[in-house]
């Protein structure tokens, strides 16, 4: 269930940090009158999601009637999970530092258009996250059918980044954004590499790849799968007593060299100016501050 908690922590504390400063940029100049198209942009993005994600649910259960079918369909949709998570981890890599900047710039633009500019701005801000969201969640939460956890969990990890959000937004607490996203990062690419490995065994079963009787290795007495440590590897990772030679092929191949180039030291594109060199911390985005203020007026 940790692995859902954080894939809603960090899906949602994207979207939260989104949404606070575009709330905050609208009060700081004076333009509390496009809230609620904000609001509503949010909104529908979520309500588009929930129904996203209700329909992958829906196609598995019940317009999908042969089990290798569903089968083919969970490995497909845990490929692309692992798509979007790869994608997103290093795109939030390169934009934790200009995030703020960028969506002040939209959303002045977006003004001058009118309110459905600003409304779909929001919601195409927020709609990607909830996608993400409900494809990446369905993935990692294949097997707990029956079990409330996993979506519980999921609740939990959105509602501590709306939290968090607010408690940015107000500027109670700052935190180095950075650094926050290369911890969550590193821990989703395991993730990403259990997801993966899940969606090779569906290939397997659904008779798509060879070698579903061909097992790496068996420490199922060691690894007892009834256990509790057993069931948490299982359910943050994916790791099995048992797994098929092509499992951890997999997993080793987008493993090691996905977290290699994560934590690889990101590259300067540009010499350092003197305001960067004076900063007391690079890296550090604090939102409630720099990120949300709006540009002077001349």
């Amino acid at each position: 269930m940790f692995a859902t908690y954080l894939i809603g922590l960090r899906e949602g504390l994207e979207a939260t940090l989104v949404v606070s400063i575009l709330v905050a940029f609208l009060v700081k100049s004076q333009r509390r009158d496009r809230l609620p198209q904000v609001w509503a942009g949010v909104a529908l993005a979520v309500a588009l999601s929930v129904l996203f994600g209700w329909l992958i649910e829906y196609t598995s259960t019940t317009l999908l009637a042969r089990s290798e079918d569903r089968e083919l369909f969970e490995a497909v949709t845990s490929v692309a999970a692992v798509v979007f998570v790869t994608w997103m981890i290093f795109w939030m890599r390169r934009a934790a530092r200009t995030i703020a900047k960028e969506l002040r710039g939209r959303l002045t633009e977006a003004l001058a258009v009118g309110s459905l500019a600003v409304a779909g701005m929001a919601f195409l801000a927020v709609i990607r996250e909830g996608l993400e969201t409900a494809l990446i969640f369905y993935s990692a939460a294949q097997g707990a059918a029956g079990d409330t956890g996993p979506l519980l969990a999921l609740i939990g990890g959105v509602v501590t980044s709306v939290v968090i959000g607010a408690l940015l937004y107000a500027s109670a607490l700052k935190i180095n954004l950075t650094r926050f996203f290369t911890w969550t990062g590193a821990l989703l690419i395991l993730v990403a590499a259990g997801i993966l490995k899940y969606g090779v065994h569906d290939f397997q079963e659904a008779g798509v790849l060879p070698g579903l009787n061909n097992l790496a290795f068996d420490i199922t007495g060691t690894l007892d799968p009834s256990t509790w440590y057993a069931a948490l590897l299982a359910g943050m990772f994916n790791i099995t007593p048992a797994p098929t030679v092509l499992e951890m092929i997999a997993w080793v191949a987008y493993a090691v060299p996905v977290l290699v180039l994560f934590l690889l030291p990101a590259r300067r594109t540009a010499t350092p100016t003197t305001a960067e060199k004076a900063a007391p911390e690079a890296g550090r985005t604090e939102v409630g501050t720099d990120p949300t203020a709006a540009p002077q007026r001349a």
